[in-house]
């Protein structure tokens, strides 16, 4: 029987190992040194934050893997022999495969910051980052301050967590706005309000130099680049963005850039090993998207794709319109097709904001043709598949305009704002 075995247990190695289950009777084996069982990462913040327990972030019963036969093990990959086909893992047991999926997923980066590695410096990204922000940020008598490092989602998110505990936070972002790579100016300014008006210490153009240590080797202090400011503080959060958690494999003979390097059909240069989620790097990137896509989405769909593959029927991975969703803070965001921070040249955009403060919508169109490219939207709920069928039908800005009601996904009895955003718009285009 051909035995297939998966290095990770997050959504792509879980999702690939359940549709191979679907479609075949091959013998597969789920390889993980972070947990015994497959968990939501994306909900790990909302049991620091006291919304549920660990056991109710896991969607599968423990009974779940026997009744589908498929084999669990606990360990830490150290080498991967592909000429014998074998895996070495770190307790010197070895493991044999026919077919390898690599789904090792991402880890925290690390800029060589001095003290980067003491206690009570931590990423939000593994289940261990939970316990030790239990143990390092129980409560704001053990830790009078924390800092978090690195302006992104899981940034937000390990701030918004820190404050439900009335632990005082302070947010070094190197950027001049928040996220402003990714968010444009309107959007990226009023997240910047709304991090404040939530009475986090939000410094914009400050750098990380280096971490101090307590007598016990033990994060006291943070020094600023710019000022040689020191903050005392009980952790230090490092949420400057993750990389592919890859150096295991240098000398695997397996080719890697930033990534694991894979075809469109999530194949590497070895015969009969594979890579999925955000390990997997795109020889070529798939239209706009990034050759890494850290997303959880993308690695639920690269799972299906590749369990095609390995059961027979060889699938190019195709993720269609790009969408995503998060929140910062209170605030609620969804992102459709294509809305750049810094405009393309051939890019018109058009931007409403409510006078709250609070919401807003960014919508991006083609300068010349006016075809719709894509909306973000804040604090106001949109249907992905109405979107996903506008992009699909390449519409232009005007009937997505008209028509924007029937994307809005808020409750019944919400205020709507449609024909606010379609008189700005089309004020604007009258000016233009």
């Amino acid at each position: 029987m051909e035995h297939i075995v998966i290095i990770g247990n997050g959504i792509s190695g879980v999702t690939t190992a359940r549709h191979i289950r679907k479609m075949s009777d091959k013998r597969i084996t789920i390889v993980s040194g972070e947990t015994d069982y497959f968990f939501s990462r994306t909900a790990l913040m909302y049991i620091y934050m006291g919304h549920m327990k660990f056991e109710h972030t896991q969607p599968y019963e423990d009974w779940f893997w026997k009744k589908n036969n498929i084999e669990l093990k606990k360990g830490f990959v150290t080498t991967v022999d592909h000429t014998n086909n074998q895996l070495i893992f770190e307790s010197g047991e070895t493991l044999s495969y026919d077919k390898l999926v690599l789904a090792v997923g991402s880890k925290p980066n690390k800029f060589g910051w001095p003290g980067q590695d003491l206690d009570g410096v931590m990423g939000m990204y593994h289940k261990q980052d939970l316990e030790n922000l239990e143990k390092y940020a129980p409560d704001n008598q053990t830790c009078k301050r924390a800092v978090v490092v690195g302006g992104g989602l899981i940034g937000i998110e390990l701030a918004e967590m820190l404050m439900s505990r009335k632990i005082p936070v302070t947010f070094l972002v190197r950027e001049t706005s928040f996220w402003n790579g990714v968010l444009p100016a309107g959007e990226s300014g009023m997240i910047n309000r709304h991090i404040r008006n939530h009475h986090i210490d939000l410094r914009l153009e400050t750098n990380l130099k280096e971490i101090i240590a307590d007598e016990n080797g033990k994060a006291k202090a943070v020094v600023l680049q710019e000022t040689g400011e020191v903050i005392e503080c009980g952790m230090v959060g490092l949420t400057a963005g993750v990389s592919p958690n890859i150096s295991f494999l240098k000398d695997a003979g397996i080719e890697l850039g930033r990534g694991i390097k894979v075809n469109e059909y999530l194949e590497t240069n070895i015969p009969n090993i594979y890579a999925v989620g955000d390990c997997a790097e795109q020889h070529q990137a798939i239209g706009l998207r990034r050759p890494i896509e850290a997303v959880w989405y993308t690695g639920r769909m690269m799972g299906e794709t590749l369990a095609q593959t390995i059961c027979g029927n060889r699938t190019a991975y195709k993720p269609g319109h790009w969408f995503n969703s998060a929140k910062f803070l209170d605030i609620e965001y969804q992102t459709y097709g294509w809305v750049f921070g810094r405009p393309q040249e051939y890019e018109q955009q058009f931007h409403w904001k409510h006078e709250d403060d609070t919401k807003c919508i960014t919508v991006s169109y083609h300068k010349d043709d006016r075809k719709f490219l894509g909306i973000n939207t804040f604090g106001i709920r949109m249907r992905h598949e109405i979107f996903d069928r506008w992009l699909t039908e390449e519409r232009d800005v005007d009937y997505v305009m008209q028509h924007l009601a029937e994307a809005n996904f808020d409750p019944e009895f919400y205020t709507t704002y449609e024909k606010e955003v379609l008189q700005a718009f089309t004020n604007q285009s009258v000016t233009v």
